[in-house]
């Protein structure tokens, strides 16, 4: 024990050398005026970043040692380390590195090699214990359980843990799988597929990171809470260049949580909506029901159903997008107005064969069309311009505009730009089908433009006025920003590039594309966000993750094929986690139970333990329930790790079962399953969902009989009671 905790101590003494040698450069690099900004810049923030990856490795540094047939060994942790005298000798290898393979992978019956693997158990920097394991002999446990219960049976913190010390054969099997396109991962509650998905990334950040680096990944999971559950795995295997957002974050400037009734979101997933919205784009392309009139070179002039019509067709026939294609229609429409107005003036005292005198004539009327506010507003009439927003706000609120765009009257509503989750993709959709509208793409860019150049001089003329001050006082005692930076390179510093980091630029920009993609409850996506997604990555890596048995949403996957196969034709391959290490087995047998009624051709997942706590029901009546809830939440509290209530929305203190995919606590309380049950179609999958958070303890409160799936729980007295329950 003590030359382990001698040789981890080393590690340590090792990292904060490389961080002070990291920050050292750092500070270096910051003061440098050799090469280009934009060089300086870059130095400067890959120094940063390795400084940041050395920040996460405090916690569980060294995590494992495995020693080979021949007596060698090597220590396995967080990140990699090399010796400070040969910079070639790993003293400490990354766990992603292909040497580090046969610490998740050596069993009993396949050794790799392996005499031992041994695993350590810190708190801090300090080792505790360590656990060894023998390879190579029959009767070996070949998923190394002592460390693996030691993990899945602690209490829960806030937020999900990597798994880094504990990833099982079958886990190391996906993380590192060498496929370039769209990988699914399924399985049931509890397999890992979600920590599995996010350690893949981690690989793939390290093993292509020059590929991937510079565009970064996007994590889409189903609701702001998993996001943040999620949120630091990534993070504490030092990767940083992901942006995390829900389908309702996908368009920039939304942040979208409300969802829409079953049918409707129904109806605008279905790649149908493609249909509609181009019907809804063509019923804004309008003819004058009555000729306008414009004055124009002091005649009067008409924009008629013919000449309309005409420039429809040509604008229509060009195939650009609706707002691009305004253009087509205004040269159109301009030319019939101006050729008449000319016609009718010229004839009468100008000859044809004037050409400069026409070129003029008509190059005046051009000038006085564009400030024609009467002319403006009728091609605003005829071919508006439109947002996203304008275009289906309106649709959704008018049911004539809903007709005539071929769409079910289901999606009417009063609030046309109360927007939904389902509204996302639709908006995406339409940036492309509208296009853009140039000029005040143009106005935008120049407003950008004027705001950099003043960003740049009153940079320059904060460390300007710097200067003055320090050339008054002595140089040896004051420390200014000019010793760090030049004025004139941080003018070219706003002038000449994006200083944001990855994730800033990359969430605002709609057109932004990743090189890899993580889909997290994917079986919830319909097939318009598939669309949006696959916008977002046109190399097509994906790992996407779920569960077909926990889908909930109407307009999502029955089917991998049936999402996948039209975006990445024979690139997607699956695999399955047959393990559940969350959920106890007593919990997962009622579980299964209810699963084998509505999904009978679906295997529950294998539970890795037991916790030795039967799950329990209690029927009550409906004045009884909050009391109940209460005591459950005080017996929760006196307790290590987490809890929850999980049902209908009417329960005080309860979220609704939707709101815990993904998640999980020590401590689950289920109340009214019948009426989860019995909410729709649907309602199955999300009573299963309920079921299968807890890691502990599960307590069922019901008014009614209890469902026949539910049959197997422990009828009990008092939350408390059962709690104590073996």
């Amino acid at each position: 024990m003590r030359s382990e905790r001698n040789y981890v101590a080393g590690l340590y003494t090792r990292l904060d050398a490389e961080r002070a040698r990291v920050k050292g450069e750092f500070t270096a690099a910051l003061r440098g005026t050799g090469g280009t900004p934009m060089e300086r810049d870059f130095h400067v923030r890959a120094l940063a970043k390795e400084a940041k990856r050395l920040d996460v490795a405090d916690n569980g540094l060294c995590f494992g040692r495995l020693d080979t047939l021949s007596g060698e060994h090597s220590y396995i942790g967080r990140i990699g380390l090399f010796d400070e005298k040969n910079e070639f000798d790993p003293v400490l290898l990354d766990w992603r590195a292909p040497a580090s393979r046969a610490f998740y992978v050596a069993t009993g019956a396949n050794p790799e090699n392996m005499r031992r693997r041994r695993q350590f158990h810190t708190r801090g920097r300090q080792v505790l214990e360590f656990t060894d394991e023998v390879l190579g002999r029959p009767g070996v446990d070949e998923r190394g359980d002592a460390a693996l219960l030691a993990a899945v049976n602690a209490p829960r913190g806030e937020g999900m843990r990597d798994i880094v010390a504990t990833i099982q054969a079958e886990q190391d099997e996906i993380i590192r799988l060498d496929h370039p396109g769209v990988l699914v991962i399924e399985g049931g509650p509890g397999t890992g597929k979600t920590v599995v998905a996010l350690h893949r990334v981690a690989y793939l950040l390290y093993t292509q990171r020059e590929r991937m680096e510079r565009h970064g990944v996007l994590v889409v999971g189903p609701n702001p809470a998993f996001l943040n559950h999620i949120g630091r795995v990534l993070p504490s295997l030092g990767e940083s260049d992901v942006v995390f957002t829900t389908t309702g974050g996908l368009v920039p400037g939304l942040r979208v949580t409300a969802e829409d009734p079953p049918e409707a979101a129904r109806i605008k997933g279905s790649l149908k909506m493609l249909g509609v919205l181009e019907a809804a784009i063509a019923d804004r392309q309008r003819l004058p029901e009555e000729p306008i009139p414009i004055n124009l070179g002091g005649v009067a002039v008409q924009i008629n159903a013919e000449t309309a019509e005409w420039a429809r067709d040509e604008a229509r026939a060009s195939g650009l997008p609706h707002n691009e294609a305004r253009v087509t229609f205004t040269e159109i429409v301009t030319y019939v107005l101006t050729e008449r107005a000319i016609g009718r003036i010229g004839r009468t005292w100008l000859s044809r064969s004037d050409r400069g005198a026409w070129e003029r004539m008509r190059k005046d009327m051009l000038n006085e069309l564009a400030n024609d506010d009467a002319f403006t507003a009728a091609l605003d009439e005829l071919w508006p311009v439109l947002t996203p927003e304008t275009l289906l706000a309106p649709l959704y609120s008018s049911l004539e505009r809903l007709r005539a765009a071929g769409a079910d009257p289901a999606l009417l509503r009063a609030d046309g730009d109360a927007w939904t989750v389902s509204d996302v993709p639709l908006l995406d959709e339409l940036v492309d089908l509208l296009g853009r509208d140039k000029a005040a793409d143009q106005a935008a860019a120049q407003a950008a433009a004027r705001e950099q150049k003043a960003e740049a001089e009153y940079a320059m003329n904060v460390l300007d006025s710097l200067v003055g001050r320090q050339d008054s006082m002595d140089d040896e005692d004051h420390l200014f920003a000019t010793d760090l930076l030049y004025a004139e390179d941080l003018a070219d510093r706003f002038v000449e590039q994006d200083t944001r980091e990855l994730v800033e630029r990359a969430a605002a920009d709609r057109d932004w594309t990743y090189r890899h993609v993580v889909v997290d409850e994917a079986q919830e996506l319909s097939e318009m966000d598939w669309r949006v997604l696959m916008r977002r990555c046109p190399g097509k890596s994906f790992t996407v993750v779920g569960d077909l048995a926990q889908r909930r949403s109407e307009a999502g996957a029955r089917s991998w094929a049936e999402m996948l196969e039209p975006y990445a034709p024979g690139r997607w391959i699956y695999r399955s986690l047959t393990v559940n290490y969350r959920t106890p087995a007593e919990i997962m047998t009622v579980a299964a139970a209810l699963l084998a009624e509505f999904a009978p051709q679906v295997q529950p997942p294998e539970s890795v333990r037991a916790c030795g706590v039967q799950p329990w029901s209690r029927l009550v009546t409906e004045d009884e329930l909050p009391a109940a809830v209460e005591e459950f939440g005080r017996d929760e509290a006196g307790r290590e790790g987490t809890s929850v209530v999980i049902g209908p929305p009417d329960v005080p203190g309860a979220v609704a079962a939707s709101e815990t995919k993904g998640l999980e606590f020590d401590s689950v309380l289920v109340v009214d399953p019948e009426r989860i049950l019995a909410d729709g179609p649907r309602g199955a999958a999300e009573l299963y969902v309920a079921l299968t958070r807890a890691t502990q303890r599960l307590g069922v409160l019901h008014h009614g009989p209890l469902p026949q799936a539910l049959t197997g729980l422990v009828e009990a007295g008092t939350p408390a009671q059962a709690g104590n329950q073996r």
